[in-house]
């Protein structure tokens, strides 16, 4: 496994090695993102993943600088699994110049449920994604990246920006790794105490209520059955920023009385001061 930081370095070592199979990260690795290796392996002639914390997607309050690093860790973890080249450039690697040229992706995807209490992260998500889309497969003529669903909204949005700039990249979305409780692997987990890890798998529980209630319950509106939602989990200590059955295509409400479509249910928050994600197709 070869370990680069440079964007020169990264092109000279893909060249004339075929079509890469790419798996973006910022380190601190779990099974989670190591099934997408694994999965890259089957799509592409040389699997390629990165690690970078990338600033531009944090606020200023959030934890870009206590982000945990285990950059030793991951590559040892990477080369398990059969990674071929590590990507690991410092800021002034990718970013030279201060990043003034940016990304902004549609506001009616990006700007609601993450978007909405994270304002500006996902034009950060869809900048470092294109720039790095750039390094990997600038020479190579385009290949595969891989990504998980438990960053859904995430995966839609570089979903359309890769349709929208016609690049030659074919993106996977995988199912999320989860523990024996339910919990979806997260680097943030390490921040959850021993307590807080028991009760963490509360949010996968209450996702799976509401879409149970949503195909049990026609009749109730889904805002009702929403804010049941976000009671129940606050009344467990949890502090939810939403819970919400949304239209898997595009993330917008379904429409009362419109034929079925595949729905998807997301929920964010907080457990004392470690914000968790997660979400279930249905």
């Amino acid at each position: 496994m070869q370990i680069v930081q440079s964007i020169d370095a990264l092109r000279q070592t893909l060249a004339g090695r075929g079509r890469p199979a790419f798996v973006p990260t910022m380190g601190n690795l779990h099974e989670g993102h190591l099934s997408l290796v694994r999965h890259a392996r089957e799509h592409g002639d040389v699997t390629v993943a990165s690690i970078f914390v990338n600033r531009l997607q944090f606020l200023p309050h959030e934890d870009f600088d206590s982000y945990p690093r285990t950059f030793e860790a991951d590559c040892a973890a990477l080369q398990a699994q059969g990674c071929d080249v590590v990507f690991a450039p410092k800021e002034l690697d990718l970013y030279p110049q201060p990043q003034t040229f940016k990304v902004q992706p549609n506001p009616e995807l990006a700007d609601i449920l993450e978007g909405h209490f994270r304002p500006g992260f996902f034009t950060g998500v869809c900048t470092v994604v294109m720039k790095l889309f750039a390094c990997v497969f600038g020479t190579t003529g385009g290949g595969v990246a891989v990504f998980g669903k438990k960053d859904y909204q995430q995966l839609l949005v570089i979903r359309h920006m890769v349709q929208q700039f016609a690049l030659p990249v074919q993106i996977i979305g995988m199912d999320t790794e989860r523990a024996a409780d339910g919990l979806a692997l997260s680097s943030r987990n390490a921040y959850l105490s021993a307590e807080q890890r028991t009760q963490a798998c509360a949010l996968y529980a209450q996702l799976q209520w509401l879409a149970g209630q949503v195909q049990g319950n026609g009749a109730v509106p889904l805002e009702q059955l929403e804010a049941q939602a976000v009671e129940r989990l606050s009344a467990l200590g949890w502090a939810p920023d939403y819970l919400s059955v949304r239209q898997r295509d595009d993330l917008q409400r379904p429409a009362a009385g419109a034929a079925p479509s595949p729905l998807v249910v997301l929920g964010a928050a907080r457990l004392g001061s470690t914000r968790l994600i997660d979400n279930l197709e249905f």
